[in-house]
């Protein structure tokens, strides 16, 4: 633990019952362990004064789990090493997996290791299951890795990796925070199989509040959405944009598919659709909200919804303005190879452009849908005869 430069980071709150047998059981695997006693109100505090070679950080006030683990990791930072350890003091946590971290650290350096619990083992709460499978899905949509069990708060911090950055919150939902965003920070995160211990009901020691901490959880999954499907998700894919990535991306979603070429080149005009219509700065999440819900190929429907590009804007808008003058039989002065056709021309002639937006649209989607179902058909044709 020394030569890798590893402490542990115990943060507790009112577990003095258990929490000097985790501490010792640590101390015998790792010299460095720093506790962070939480503004506890039980026997904490004295019982830690009595343990010698130890670093305890304390507070008055119980401000809540995240920020305990801020705390116990800035400490450890500060000291100079160069992972951390973290593990919960009411006994669920086998100190001798330390050891599995330790061995696959030592295998993919400056990596956060999240330790995956047995969740269907004896005694697990049926509130956790469920919930970390929430948990699982919306990490997984937020950056696109696949973790078994990401509650768990038994982790290895690579601290280096982790230098400068700013935090949000500071209870339970930390530990999702850091996650999120240390993928998106490109720092890799994997899962390392842990035993845990959970006592029978009735004498299990808990400090998480079902109702207010999943809440808390629930606000900032919905916060993460946004960042990841309007940033991460964008940049990660046009950075994987590689010659043989977009090849095989291609042959997934669009070629290799058993879909009918037909419903195929509806999610194209589908997608043309939503990215035209006028809900600027909406048509690409509502296009793939809408395609899930009508079991779309969400691939598909999302290429074709980016459209609306910046440099197709201009197109659209005229498109637009040109057909509501058509449909409407009004008169719009105004042309895309001069600087009249601008957003005062668009208030100016809101009526023709929120008609003829919808019938362009319209016409676009079954324009390019068509295009879309020859060019499948053919693509289709030539897979056949290999």
């Amino acid at each position: 633990m020394a030569n890798l430069g590893c402490c542990v980071v115990i943060p507790t709150y009112n577990n003095g019952g258990t929490l000097l047998a985790v501490v010792n059981q640590v101390r015998n695997l790792c010299a460095d362990v720093i506790v962070v006693n939480d503004g506890s109100t039980d026997e904490t505090a004295s019982l830690l004064a009595g343990v010698k070679g130890i670093e305890v950080v304390e507070y008055g006030k119980n401000r809540g789990k995240g920020w305990a683990l801020r705390l116990g990791l800035k400490r450890a930072m500060k000291r100079g090493f160069r992972y951390a350890i973290t593990m919960d003091s009411d006994g669920q946590h086998f100190a001798a997996d330390i050891g599995e971290f330790v061995k696959r650290i030592e295998l993919v350096p400056d990596t956060l290791l999240i330790g995956a619990r047995n969740l269907l083992q004896e005694n697990m709460p049926k509130k956790n299951t469920m919930g970390n499978r929430i948990s699982n899905f919306w990490f997984k949509f937020q950056t696109g890795i696949n973790l078994p069990d990401t509650q768990s708060g038994y982790r290895l911090y690579p601290l280096n990796q982790l230098k400068g950055m700013r935090w949000f919150t500071s209870g339970y939902e930390w530990e999702l925070e850091v996650m999120v965003r240390a993928a998106w920070r490109g720092i890799p995160v994997e899962a390392v199989a842990v035993k845990v211990f959970y006592a029978e009901e009735g004498k299990r020691v808990s400090h998480f509040r079902p109702f207010a901490d999943f809440a808390r959880i629930t606000v900032l999954n919905t916060v993460l959405f946004f960042p990841a499907l309007l940033w991460y998700k964008p940049v990660r894919f046009f950075k994987s944009l590689t010659r043989q990535n977009a090849k095989r991306f291609m042959h997934r979603h669009f070629l290799d598919t058993k879909e009918p070429v037909v419903k195929k080149a509806v999610a194209v005009g589908f997608g043309v659709f939503m990215g035209i219509i006028p809900i600027w700065g909406y048509q690409f999440v509502a296009a793939l909200v809408l395609a899930h819900f009508m079991k779309m190929n969400k691939a598909i429907v999302g290429l074709a919804a980016n459209i609306s590009v910046p440099p197709m804007i201009p197109f659209l808008l005229y498109g637009s303005l040109k057909t509501g003058q058509l449909v409407l039989g009004k008169d719009v002065h105004g042309s895309i190879f001069n600087s009249s056709l601008t957003f005062e021309v668009l208030k100016q002639h809101l009526v023709e452009y929120l008609v003829g937006s919808v019938v362009f649209a319209v016409i676009m989607a079954v324009v390019l849908g068509a295009a879309a179902y020859v060019f499948f058909k053919i693509a289709e044709r030539r897979l056949l005869k290999r």
